[in-house]
């Protein structure tokens, strides 16, 4: 699985802040209007209840975690999906027709500045693999804006101690970071204040 750019940065900033999403049960219903999936996440340890609707399995997975999760974290509202793509490694069948072999889906999303970015995810389901590739790109932009929240505090910090050092630190991780995130209003107003 290819890490996302600056994946390693975010972790290293977020230390033991990083927010995890696993998936836990997934219910999904296709009707005449679209999908309907009913999610059972984990953030950490807690479970965690989302539901959401749309015209596909992705939609509908992606407009449940936004339900949760882009009222707190804006960024999430401007990622375009560019994308989404499933593969049957052949290799992997267990019985002569293929039908049990290893589904890979990939999920390629741009940010708002249009940088790409892809999330993949393989296994036997191919419900299963779309809600976790969902979950991953969910998550990595989650952290990558409270990465970058949590560097412009520190920044500020090492301004008001008069440690140059540190300021340039931050502010080049700042600017490596924020290629990873997505437009939010408050990133925006962090940008201009850098000018």
């Amino acid at each position: 699985m290819n890490t996302p750019p600056h994946e390693p940065l975010i972790r290293k900033v977020l230390g033991g802040n990083v927010f995890e999403l696993k998936l836990h049960r997934l219910g999904v219903e296709d009707l005449d209007g679209g999908s309907v999936v009913k999610l059972e996440i984990l953030e950490g340890d807690q479970p965690v209840e989302v539901n959401g609707h749309g015209v596909g399995l992705v939609e509908a997975l992606y407009n449940a975690l936004l339900e949760r999760y882009a009222r707190e974290y804006q960024s999430l509202k401007t990622i375009q999906l560019t994308n989404f793509q499933i593969n049957a490694d052949i290799g992997t069948k267990t019985g002569q027709a293929g039908v049990d072999a290893i589904a890979q889906v990939t999920l390629d999303v741009s940010n708002s500045e249009g940088r790409l970015f892809s999330f993949h995810d393989s296994s036997r389901s191919v419900t299963a693999s779309t809600a976790r590739a969902v979950l991953a790109m969910v998550q990595f932009f989650v952290n990558a804006e409270r990465a970058f929240l949590t560097l412009y505090n520190a920044r500020r910090d090492a301004l008001s101690r008069g440690r140059e050092d540190l300021v340039a630190r931050y502010t080049a991780e700042m600017a490596a970071v924020v290629e990873s995130t997505s437009y939010a209003e408050v990133i925006a107003n962090i940008r201009k204040e850098l000018g």
